[in-house]
């Protein structure tokens, strides 16, 4: 088959595509042929070697992908070959064939083609583990989340609102700010010229948030937490301004606030499967009827995977970058 390696730790150039030989699936897993993949910040992670692979996974980058299953191992229950999926993976989407546990895949929502299929899991299931699993947004509460034009913002920002949530969201542009406001948020600032604390305070009257997303960290900590509401909820999943601060805790004992934070790929395969029936609980009803979708910036070539690199690493996408495989 044909796949994506990872030459060595580096830039996107160290992406290079060779032949390999199609995994075989193991006893609960599907294997699946790929007809895209998702493109994710952790891969450009993995690629620069700042984000170790587990020892049990693919070594190949690629976090979620669409296809067809052509195989399954002697354990599985819920799936068949010729069934079309999406799927959370363990690594290895950047190929034509890539396996994963059977309770990480969801059947293909009606009316969603493959490549906007191959962009909801890796974002969807951190969006609601964290969001609502740990974060337990509720109806009518105050969603902060960072980054709203991003794949996670993008997918945080349609399902918080479309369950009955409010969306306030800091985004690096005017262009992705607006963007973000046409997905839902009642508030989007352009956090380059303005004090995006300072303006969500004045566009909340005073109130605060309830549940803060953030991929942020670093010096948006201490502001993240003067914006948090009595029994707040703070989930933060990567760091991308830093991972050290120096922090009062004042507000957390005062507030009784909750700081939680994780990410996805470390998970055992039983909570994916619990977070892959959440997520079909809550988003795949709202995917099927059209009330939340893919944003799909830019689609490239398997083989042109290093472009799709170069353009994430440019920060100018808004939404999903994908990978169109078979």
């Amino acid at each position: 088959m044909r796949a994506i390696s990872i030459a060595n730790a580096g830039g996107p150039e160290v992406l290079v595509p060779i032949e390999a030989d199609v995994p075989r699936p193991l006893d609960q897993e599907v294997l699946i042929r790929v007809v895209a993949a998702g493109v994710n910040r952790p891969d450009m992670l993995q690629r620069e070697g700042r984000y170790p692979v587990p020892p049990d996974a693919s070594p190949y980058p690629g976090l979620e992908v669409s296809g067809e299953v052509v195989a399954v191992g002697n354990a599985v229950s819920e799936w068949q070959p010729g069934d079309r999926v999406m799927a959370l993976t363990h690594g290895g989407g950047y190929a034509e064939y890539c396996s994963t546990h059977e309770g990480h895949c969801l059947a293909l929502p009606d009316g969603l083609d493959d490549i906007g299929a191959a962009c909801i899991p890796e974002t969807g299931f951190t969006v609601c583990y964290n969001v609502f699993m740990r974060g337990a947004l509720a109806p009518d509460e105050v969603l902060l989340v960072h980054g709203g034009s991003s794949g996670i913002g993008s997918m945080a920002i349609q399902l918080a609102t479309a369950l009955g949530s409010r969306v306030v969201t800091t985004a690096g542009s005017e262009e992705k700010c607006r963007f973000s406001e046409s997905l839902g948020a009642e508030l989007a600032v352009n956090y380059r010229d303005t004090d995006w604390e300072t303006a969500i305070r004045e566009h909340l009257g005073g109130n605060r948030v309830n549940v803060v997303l953030d991929m942020v960290a670093g010096e948006y900590v201490n502001k993240n937490l003067a914006l948090l509401a009595r029994d707040g909820r703070y989930a933060l999943i990567a760091f991308l301004g830093g991972d050290t601060t120096t922090m009062s805790l004042r507000p957390i004992v005062g507030r009784r606030l909750t700081l939680t934070g994780s990410t996805l790929r470390p998970q055992t395969p039983a909570e994916k499967t619990a977070i892959r029936d959440r997520f079909r609980e809550l988003a795949v009803p709202l995917l099927e009827g059209g009330s939340i979708k893919p944003n799909i910036h830019r689609v490239f070539a398997l083989e042109d995977a290093r472009s799709a690199h170069v353009c994430m690493e440019e920060g100018r996408h808004m939404g999903k970058l994908a990978l169109s495989v078979n």
